[in-house]
């Protein structure tokens, strides 16, 4: 069989809270962020993000947390059809917090979890065989029903031809040797756990540890002695990790000094959190050796991504893209804390993103003022305007009939409840930010003064801010418009949500072909990054042309544009969708009134049901992404951007 995979991982999956606050006891944090974590599952992202072909093989439990991790994987990149799911037993949880450069506090919650019922019945041969390499992890060495899991995939892997890695992992409190408040203990000695492992040791092509981990591999607590009693067992690769000293490989006898193996390039930089680093060198170290380099090479890898995972905040979540690596490769190290170098942060976030937009045709009714004036005109309530909204919503989800590509903007302040039914339909759901009308630009008030409103979205809605921002704005306008706008990039970025800059120049002054993309460059050159741009319909080829080529150059990575409407009129919008469609960059419509301004009318005043108001706004959003298919299929062949 022709080998679809290059990786499968076996082992622990938990749930990780990370403790946001650093340099405090873990007994004081005061909140946490939500990671997938556990080794095996850490090493199948990381693989996944430098574009090999990974799967787990685990169990995670039947509740919001094992779903999560599901999830999550897909959204990675990782193939879970070995993830199974476990009806009786809950998806394991750890307690991460980091005190400083030395300590990190972590509590296992482990007891009688899911991944720990894995067991031979889970391991299937046909999807082993699949595999070109099968990486286990220590842990799942220490019962006898994991083990007889991981042995048997072991097993296939072998009869098959497949490559077999072995990542030590040694956890004492998870053999049953430490206490739970020992999670972070590397060491302890066992002769139980050293003959256990030692029972396997010559089932792997390549083992992988730190000095302690080769400690308990090898019986003694000498380097040189333990790695000398591995290789009297296995003649796998050994890789040892030396930290700050980096780590090095013996394929064949072992030397009389460590400094005699070989070596890749190092990386010197600020120590933030080592939590992970072991997962992501792993990572770096498959994606190396899978893919045919040498050692020092693949060593190099390895570092680097042990690199970025020591200086930023969780485990996978730190680990980098295969394009971020090679950028890093090219710029080396600016700034020796790797989280903040602003620009290898933009490029970390915008390669790991999940989720893909190729097309992103939106119902746009975040309108606040208009629906306000509407309401108001025939005498109703502002109450009203959510239950309209979610008839908008509706029309939406009938139109988009579970494909993908459809999206919908609505507020949190008049469409709260329609909202929450859209979370979770599949949509693209973007969020407006900004007070309406509000020049220089303001903020809703929800936002609060900081911006701390915004730490309770969801994390799938995008931040939408509109400025009414011209090139010739007087110094004092542009500035305050400016620092808003930068605060928010700020706030998103801090609480991982994307966001949409929506600018409509016409609106404050004349425009010629340069107008927006001037605007663009500034935004970029203020340090303002927006996943998305909303423009307004520009009716020049030129123009669309210098805009899109201002975004490419500063952020190759943007998901692209949406074109907004203006309450133009359907001939209007068509001949606009033709010009803009003809640039891949722009990837569809954002447009609300054209849709459903005639019928708030008619709705508010009682002349419309429910039902007419849906199918009324269905028809003209179904004609409109009509029109939008049609002027991308005319140009499909010959797409400028």
């Amino acid at each position: 069989m022709l080998a679809s995979l290059d990786l499968i991982t076996i082992g622990r999956s938990s749930v990780d809270l990370y403790g946001v606050q650093v340099g405090g006891r873990l007994e004081d944090m005061s909140s946490f962020n939500k990671y997938i974590g556990g080794s095996p599952t850490n090493i199948a992202a990381g693989a996944a993000r430098l574009g090999l072909k990974s799967a787990l093989i685990t169990r995670v439990g039947a509740e919001h947390m094992g779903r999560f991790i599901r999830e999550q994987l897909v959204r990675e990149g990782v193939d879970v059809r070995g993830v199974k799911t476990d009806p009786e037993r809950l998806t394991a949880l750890v307690l991460l917090g980091i005190r400083d450069q030395h300590q990190f506090p972590l509590i296992f919650y482990r007891e009688n979890c899911a991944d720990m019922a894995l067991c031979e019945d889970d391991i299937d041969p046909a999807y082993i065989a699949e595999a070109r390499c099968v990486c286990a992890t220590g842990t799942h060495l220490s019962h006898p029903k994991t083990e007889a899991a991981v042995m048997k995939a072991l097993r296939l892997a072998r009869e098959n031809g497949a490559r077999t890695a072995l990542d030590i992992d040694y956890r004492p409190n998870l053999w049953g040797l430490a206490g739970h408040e020992a999670g972070e203990s590397r060491f302890i000695e066992s002769g139980k756990v050293t003959a256990k492992l030692q029972s396997t040791l010559h089932l792997f092509d390549l083992i992988v540890g730190t000095e302690e981990e080769f400690h308990i591999a090898g019986g003694t607590t000498d380097t040189l002695e333990a790695l000398k009693a591995v290789r009297k067992i296995s003649g796998a690769t050994l890789v040892c990790k030396r930290g700050p000293m980096g780590a090095v490989v013996f394929e064949g006898e072992i030397p009389d000094s460590l400094d005699k193996g070989q070596t890749g390039q190092g990386f010197a930089i600020e120590v933030f959190n080592v939590l992970g680093a072991g997962d992501g060198f792993m990572a770096g170290l498959l994606k190396g050796w899978l893919t045919g380099e040498d050692w020092p090479t693949a060593l190099k890898y390895a570092n680097a991504c042990g690199a970025f995972a020591v200086s930023r905040h969780g485990c996978t979540p730190a680990y980098p893209s295969w394009e971020e690596l090679q950028y890093f490769f090219r710029t080396g190290i600016r700034e020796k804390a790797l989280r903040k170098d602003a620009a290898l942060e933009q490029v970390h976030w915008s390669t790991n993103r999940t989720g893909d937009w190729p097309e992103l045709r939106v119902f746009a009714f975040d309108h606040r003022m208009q629906l306000e004036a509407i309401a108001d005109e025939a005498g109703q309530t502002s109450e009203r305007i959510d239950v309209f909204k979610s008839l908008c919503l509706k029309a939406a989800l009938e139109v988009a009939d579970g494909r993908h590509g459809f999206g919908i903007l609505c507020d949190g302040r008049l469409g709260r409840e329609t909202l929450y039914k859209a979370t979770g339909t599949g949509l693209w759901i973007g969020r407006p930010t900004e007070r309406p009308g509000s020049r220089p630009l303001t903020l809703e008030p929800e936002l609060g003064v900081d911006l701390g409103g915004i730490t309770e979205w969801p994390v799938d809605n995008v931040a939408k801010v509109l400025c009414f921002y011209h090139p010739e704005d007087p110094p004092e306008m542009r500035e305050k418009q400016e620092e808003v706008v930068q605060r928010l990039f700020a706030a998103t970025r801090r609480n991982r949500l994307e966001m949409l800059l929506e600018v409509i120049p016409s609106k404050v002054g004349p425009t010629d072909d340069r107008t927006v993309a001037d605007i663009i460059e500034r935004f970029y050159q203020i340090g303002v990054y927006p996943d998305w741009w909303k423009l307004e319909p520009m009716k020049s080829e030129a123009a669309w042309a210098n805009a899109c080529a201002a975004i490419e150059i500063h952020d190759p990575n943007t998901r692209g544009i949406v074109v907004l409407g203006l309450d133009a009129p359907m001939s209007e919008l068509e001949e606009s969708f033709a010009t803009a469609a003809r640039f891949d960059l722009v990837k569809g419509f954002a447009v609300g009134r054209t849709i459903f301004g005639d019928t708030a009318r008619q709705w508010f005043a009682g002349m419309i049901s429910n039902e007419q108001a849906v199918d009324e706004m269905g028809r003209k959003y179904r004609e409109l992404c009509r029109l939008w298919d049609k002027a991308r299929a005319a140009t499909k062949s010959g797409g400028n951007g």
